[in-house]
């Protein structure tokens, strides 16, 4: 069950503390032993690409809203208005057909393998750095570890990341044209044309994007719970949060000059397009945050046990 609304709604938690909390969650059964650093990092990057391929129409909806009303539309493109999150996703599909859904998927998945793997799986043993090995951190150790894993995963994911944003913006029209025609290819390009900078364009507000360290906060017991917690700190995460995803979005998705600087491009937005600019996308965003919480963690939590039930069978066997 989940507490009485009378305690506080939010209890912050390791993610090895929250497994000892899901023995109740259907599945496989928990392992004896705490799984080593290669296990974590490996389970959390399937895990983050599974809940991917789940929710990603509602990131590509989020960064077409996100991205609308920044520049007027040109050629086959002026039409298309996206309204709401399922506005847009059937205004894709009838205009782009479904595969649009899935534009920068494989980048998608390369980022979260690169970023889930250092974000959520060395978490722990950042924590535990930080503590000296000490049990029950406080929140603000917590808080750091999060901080410092969600910094690492940018650093080195960045590239990923933009590319990712990249295609889920360009369209499938035809008598558009498209900045990019594969994946490796958008790598090479911008590299080519925009340098190392490019590919690490929007690192800062990536950095200072609050939802890297959201899924620190989450409800023990059970699986309701756990959506009950995933959608609720959600919720707010995406209220705090918003205003600088959108800012990341444009900024990474925008050609070499239009803007000097993540804060340019703040202030750019304020001016043409008002404070609503920064809340663009903001329902498919929160869908998304949720979902691909929820659906993550129960994946972390199995893709970790199966591991080490194959890791206890192998050892039996030798």
């Amino acid at each position: 069950m989940c507490p009485r609304p009378s305690r506080a709604p939010v209890v912050i938690l390791s993610l090895h503390q929250t497994e000892e909390a899901n023995h109740s969650m259907v599945g496989l059964k928990p392992s004896d032993v705490p799984p080593p650093l290669g296990v974590k990092v490996l389970s959390a990057g399937t895990a983050a690409c599974i809940a991917d391929l789940v929710t990603f129409p509602l990131d590509t909806a989020k960064v077409r809203l996100q991205i609308q009303g920044e520049k007027a539309a040109t050629g086959a493109a002026k039409g298309i208005q996206y309204r709401g999150v399922f506005g847009t996703i059937s205004t894709m599909v009838r205009t782009e057909g479904p595969r649009s859904l899935y534009n920068g998927l494989v980048a998608g998945l390369q980022r979260q393998m690169a970023f889930a793997s250092i974000r959520i799986g060395l978490y722990d043993s950042v924590k535990s750095f930080y503590t000296r090995g000490k049990d029950n951190p406080n929140v603000g150790i917590r808080i750091l570890a999060g901080c410092t894993t969600g910094a690492l995963a940018v650093s080195v994911a960045q590239p990923t990341d933009v590319v990712k944003v990249r295609f889920q913006a360009q369209m499938k029209l035809q008598g558009v044209s498209r900045r990019y025609s594969g994946t490796m290819q958008a790598y090479r390009q911008i590299f080519q044309h925009e340098g190392l900078r490019g590919l690490w364009k929007g690192t800062l507000p990536n950095t200072l994007n609050f939802s890297n360290i959201y899924w620190c906060f989450c409800l023990p017991d059970n699986l309701p719970c756990h959506f009950v917690s995933a959608f609720g700190a959600g919720f707010i995460t995406t209220v705090i949060a918003s205003p600088v995803d959108v800012v990341k979005t444009r900024y990474m998705n925008s050609p070499p000059g239009q803007y000097r600087s993540s804060l340019n491009c703040a202030w750019t937005m304020m001016t043409k397009e008002g404070p609503t600019a920064f809340y663009k996308g903001f329902v498919p965003s929160f869908l998304r945050l949720g979902s691909w919480n929820v659906v993550m963690f129960v994946s972390f939590e199995q893709l970790k046990r199966a591991m080490m039930m194959s890791r206890s069978r192998i050892e039996a066997t030798t």
